[in-house]
């Protein structure tokens, strides 16, 4: 994630603090987001969360520009970006901060019971995951929470990186229940401002 980006998420991830309740992330890979939401999450005394598979992205597998060979598990040959995760945490002094938790955004997010103040879309980059994830997870999202979602390019040439996150940011503001606060290359903050999805 770029500096301005990650500046960005961290300044709407201190706005969703204030309202007391968790900061959600879907799409944890090795945890350099998730650095900057549990830091916000620790000044507001909320918990960050992240949701990820740790089995990486579609554009993160063997064959791929982004796939990085020192993330598979050498015993069972597939990607597994937990254990780096973890000592990224770790590293940054924020493990207290965060609760990992490990599955199908889709799956978890059926059995969530709560509330959120922010919701960080940036997990898989297909129509599917982008919009399971924004389904998933918009229900749960206070009113006056944040939706952020990532790598939104409306350009076609970028089908393998952010259209499918771009079709969802339309949606969302097509709904009538968000409203745009904020566009930082290809980060953007919308506000929900009503009901649906």
């Amino acid at each position: 994630m770029p500096q301005g980006e990650g500046l960005a998420l961290y300044a709407a991830a201190v706005e969703a603090g204030a309202l007391g309740l968790p900061l959600l992330e879907v799409g944890t890979y090795c945890g350099r987001s998730t650095i900057l939401l549990a830091g916000a999450a620790r000044e507001a005394g909320v918990t960050a969360i992240t949701v990820d598979h740790h089995r990486g992205s579609e554009e993160q597998q063997p064959g791929w520009d982004y796939h990085d060979p020192e993330t598979v598990d050498p015993e069972i040959g597939r990607m597994d970006t937990l254990p780096t995760f973890r000592r990224t945490l770790h590293k940054a002094g924020l493990e207290e901060h965060v609760v990992a938790i490990v599955g199908r955004s889709p799956q978890v997010a059926k059995v969530w019971g709560g509330r959120l103040g922010l919701v960080f879309i940036d997990g898989g980059h297909t129509d599917e995951h982008a919009t399971g994830d924004y389904e998933g997870w918009a229900p749960h999202l206070a009113e006056g929470g944040l939706l952020v979602i990532h790598d939104v390019f409306p350009d076609p040439v970028d089908e393998w990186t952010g259209q499918a996150p771009y079709r969802v940011y339309l949606r969302a503001l097509e709904s009538g229940a968000f409203t745009e606060v904020s566009a930082t290359d290809s980060l953007r903050v919308l506000r929900r401002t009503g009901a649906g999805i």
